[in-house]
């Protein structure tokens, strides 16, 4: 099976993290992604977010690498009126228009709709803002940490009575890119079959919300609040959270009842599911505290590691790891689960994989554009030359 995504032609005018992580796994999988950046302002933001001591080079950073693997880069000002003759040539030839931008500038900049529809009939706008387009927040700006704070996030994350906290990672901007992914694929499909294309909006404050997921579900149909719990557990499944081994922690989750009684065994304690109080997930939920304690017993002789190739896949369980921990895993290598690619500078960039994979083929593995490292190529395929092209660069178009 070749990529599934070759032939497909998307125009992205994204920036930093959640735009970027929605195209990344189209690039992966075949799509030509070129990235629309400001020539005004050395580009992305993005490639300027670096390390203490980093050497990658300038507008060529770890952060940037990791979104924009498989892409290519232009530069065009879209505020100018040439720039939006060529941005509508561009768009004559594309599949798709994406952008992050605030909820009130894709209007401004001409990237919806109502201004490309004339010029491609079937083309496809998303847009991925912070807080919609139509709505009183249309201008605000919008990041992350926002809405895991507003939408209940730093509520339920952390033990009880702890500060407030957010996840440590930017899953928000990383769901709401995935479902700006949904939003392109699902609209190309759409255009293709209709003939007629059109906006679909995606926002990082819906995604945040959507993802409250089954907790959302609780509060909205049965008003139940749920708050957090002390040690990872799940709001009512027992056990399903960390427990102390030997020497540190493990998250085991018996989250079907079959697992309950291979558990008490593997650890050396049966009798535990033939105790009553244990009998079912309501149950352990109610003893939990005492369950806990008693698991923590059994499992404090011996190490993670141990208990690891005890469990063996019967029951399910994890090893807690730092980041380094994570990527240093064997499973990890060996299962194809990073990638390298080696810059245009000689720097070898190695970065978390995609996470879909076809079968058969190798995954690609270009490193991120420079800036406007395709404006040559890209802008040749409209009829614009080497000499037209300089005079554009020199006005500030390109």
């Amino acid at each position: 099976m070749a990529f599934p995504l070759e032939g497909v032609r998307i125009l992205s005018v994204e920036q930093y993290a959640a735009g970027p992580f929605g195209t990344l796994p189209l690039a992966d999988l075949g799509a030509e992604i070129i990235r629309i950046e400001n020539p005004a302002d050395g580009g992305d933001i993005g490639r300027r977010v670096r390390l203490a001591g980093e050497t990658s080079g300038e507008g060529m950073s770890l952060f940037h690498q990791t979104f924009n693997r498989n892409k290519k880069s232009i530069t065009l000002d879209l505020k100018h009126p040439r720039g939006r003759e060529i941005m509508h040539h561009l768009v004559a030839r594309a599949d798709a228009v994406f952008n992050n931008l605030r909820g009130d500038l894709p209007e401004t900049l001409g990237l919806d709709y109502h201004s490309l529809g004339p010029v491609k009939r079937d083309i496809v706008c998303v847009h991925l803002s912070a807080y919609g387009r139509a709505n009183e927040r249309a201008g605000w700006p919008g990041y992350d940490y926002l809405m895991q704070a507003e939408c209940g996030w730093f509520a339920v994350t952390g033990d009880p009575g702890g500060e407030p906290q957010r996840m440590g990672l930017s899953l928000v901007d990383l769901s709401a890119g995935l479902q700006g992914a949904v939003a392109i694929l699902s609209g190309i499909i759409g255009a293709r079959t209709t003939g007629v294309g059109g906006d679909l909006d995606v926002s990082l404050f819906r995604a945040a919300i959507t993802s409250l997921a089954y907790v959302g579900t609780w509060y909205l149909s049965a008003g139940v609040n749920t708050g957090r719990n002390s040690r990872s557990a799940h709001p009512s499944i027992t056990p399903s959270q960390l427990f102390r081994t030997r020497d540190g922690w493990i998250f085991i989750m018996c989250n079907k009842e079959k697992f309950w009684p291979r558990l008490c065994a593997a650890i050396g304690e049966p009798a535990l599911a033939d105790n009553p109080d244990y009998a079912d997930f309501a149950g352990r939920l109610r003893h939990r505290d005492r369950l806990t304690q008693e698991i923590d017993r059994a499992l404090s002789g011996r190490t993670t590691a141990e208990w690891m190739t005890v469990f063996s896949g019967e029951v399910p369980a994890a090893p807690v790891h730092d980041i380094k921990g994570a990527l240093d895993s064997p499973f990890v290598h060996r299962d194809g689960h990073v990638l390298s690619c080696e810059t245009s500078s000689g720097m070898t960039v190695t970065a978390p994989g995609p996470a879909v994979r076809v079968s058969g083929v190798t995954p690609r593995a270009e490193p991120a554009p420079g800036l406007a490292g395709d404006l040559v190529p890209v802008m040749a395929e409209i009829g614009i030359d080497r000499e037209e092209l300089a005079a554009l660069q020199a006005a500030g178009i390109c």
